[in-house]
């Protein structure tokens, strides 16, 4: 899958993206970690982003999960990802949505850009009904891309992940593909 937007494109991600990939998080690994789960140092080696992408092109096949990298169309530089995960079919025909962007990426709009080609994918041609999204509370930049690209407050999940160590409220966000709503 390849969606092309006006800043950036957001595409399938190959093996041949497994040191861009390791950069990203590298470079990124104390910002992530106040929005993700821990991982485990051996999670930055380049075998292990070459098992993740692998593991992905797997999951992709069987139809569970589709993760993308994001990339600027200048310079073709991998500034993020974003992943449709645990994949429903039958009465759900649902995702979950999950992101990660650059720190020095944050506040140009590429975000904003990523959701929505990946919104157009996901009802368009994977065919999904709906979408969700969790966010700590305290992540306004987050809350303030899904409420732009249409995604709606669902309530609270009190203790919903643990991330550093502690349990962490998440909001439910969730949209709706815009034709069965």
């Amino acid at each position: 899958m390849k969606k092309k937007g006006q800043y950036i494109n957001v595409r399938t991600l190959t093996e041949n993206d497994a040191q861009s990939l390791l950069t990203l998080e590298l470079e990124n690994r104390t910002y992530f970690q106040q929005f993700t789960p821990l991982v485990k140092d051996d999670f930055f080696t380049l075998s292990r982003q070459i098992e993740r992408i692998q593991r992905s092109e797997q999951r992709s096949a069987q139809d569970e999960d589709y993760m993308h990298g994001i990339f600027l169309n200048e310079t073709d530089t991998l500034i993020g990802t974003i992943s449709l995960n645990s994949v429903e079919r039958g009465p759900i025909e649902g995702a979950l949505l999950g992101y990660v962007l650059d720190e020095k990426h944050g506040g140009k709009g590429y975000m904003t850009e990523a959701i929505r080609l990946i919104i157009e994918y996901a009802f368009d041609e994977l065919h999904l009904h709906r979408i969700e999204a969790g966010v700590k509370p305290d992540n306004i930049g987050s809350i303030r891309v899904l409420e732009k690209t249409g995604f709606e407050n669902e309530g609270l999940n009190r203790k919903k992940v643990k991330i550093n160590g502690e349990w962490e409220d998440h909001y439910l966000f969730a949209i709706i593909h815009p034709d069965e709503s």
